[in-house]
């Protein structure tokens, strides 16, 4: 699969700029989730085996696409939640965040805070909501242990600089919620020491896609407190609870989900196929046609102008009396976007075709036409 052809597979009607909430399924998706059900009713060792192999293929798609070989530092996960809490419920020492962080982060961190009472919560909370180098080299204490971050902030799109984060850190753990920018941003995830990401959104895997990589700090760092009977090595564990994996398999609770697996292999794949840095380049171009057409009906836009400091979300911020105007026309045009206290959310994909752009400043028009000054 190429770029045009991957740009071709996105079949949805015109109108869907919410890739951020959720990504519809991709036709090969779909094909290999039918196919696979099907196997899956045959009753046939065989079939069920066949597709049992795509936990290991998408453990190791995921691994390429972090940067890695080791596919034993990936775990399949129901969501990247999950991952999240599997990471944090094991840290011990201060755990630093911003308090604006999307609620996989800071309520993870608030229970396991006040459940095991290992971990002391450092709140960043910077005005624009950025977590910024510069920000956590101002707040770091002697008592930090590690930064929990997203890769890309879910209300602004503000991409994080990994790198720079790491030379901030040293040798403190890089925890990161990759979920809003993988497979469409071309990112050194080696350089965290854990990533947790969904195929559900981007990836147009579908719910159940989730999957987490631990690096060997945190392999070594990160006690794996929520470890079930699948965190082992060897078999089934019956008559003696054997130790914790020494790979990351120690961080799963039960056995992953096969067809799961299978949408998210596929869907990998396809990443893999066409690549991510001509993915993101592909997407910089579409939301820089968000931001031309805001910028046309003086729409103010909250996200970074530079590429490199934004991935497929474009956040607008209009006056306040002009937010639910705006997301009238926009409904009223047939488009699909993320209203949220006052600012609406804007995410493209590489599919996303000129008839949608088109809906886009269409609804942009009208709502600037009837605009009162």
């Amino acid at each position: 699969m190429d770029l045009d052809s991957y740009a071709a597979s996105f079949d949805g009607e015109p109108g869907y700029l919410d890739w951020a909430a959720f990504g519809p399924l991709s036709p090969a998706v779909r094909t290999e989730a039918q196919g696979d059900t099907e196997l899956l009713g045959s009753g046939r060792r065989s079939s069920i085996e066949l597709v049992r192999d795509h936990v290991r293929e998408a453990r190791q798609l995921a691994a390429q696409l972090i940067g890695t070989t080791d596919a034993a530092q990936v775990v399949l996960q129901p969501s990247t939640t999950y991952g999240l809490m599997h990471a944090i419920y094991g840290l011990a020492g201060g755990l630093m965040l911003g308090r604006g962080e999307f609620p996989s982060l800071t309520v993870a961190a608030t229970r396991a805070s006040e459940a095991l009472g290992t971990i002391h919560v450092q709140w960043l909370e910077p005005q624009d909501g950025c977590i910024t180098p510069d920000v956590v080299r101002d707040a770091l204490v002697d008592e930090t242990r590690a930064l929990a971050v997203s890769l890309v902030d879910f209300r602004t799109g503000y991409r994080a600089d990994l790198p720079a984060l790491r030379e901030v850190l040293g040798d403190r753990l890089l925890i990161v919620d990759a979920t809003q920018g993988f497979g469409v941003v071309d990112v050194d995830y080696t350089v965290a020491d854990v990533v947790c990401a969904h195929g559900y959104k981007w990836l147009r895997a579908g719910r159940g896609t989730g999957f987490a990589w631990f690096g060997d700090r945190a392999l070594e760092r990160i006690a794996p407190v929520l470890s079930g009977f699948h965190g082992v090595d060897g078999d089934l564990p019956v008559d003696a609870v054997p130790a914790p994996s020494s790979s990351a398999q120690a961080f799963s609770v039960a056995g992953a989900d096969m067809l799961a697996a299978a949408r998210l292999a596929t869907a990998l794949r396809e990443v893999a196929d066409v690549g991510v840095a001509a993915i993101e380049a592909e997407l910089a171009a579409r939301t820089a046609d968000v931001m031309f057409f805001a910028d046309r009906y003086d729409v103010p836009v909250v996200t970074a102008r530079e590429p490199e400091r934004r991935a497929g979300i474009v956040t607008l911020e209009p006056a306040a009396q002009d937010a639910a105007p705006l997301a009238a026309s926009l409904a009223n045009h047939g488009l699909t976007v993320t209203t949220r206290a006052g600012r609406i959310r804007v995410a493209p994909h590489v599919g996303t075709g000129a008839d949608t752009l088109r809906l886009f400043g269409d609804a942009l028009a009208a709502f600037s036409s009837a605009r009162v000054w």
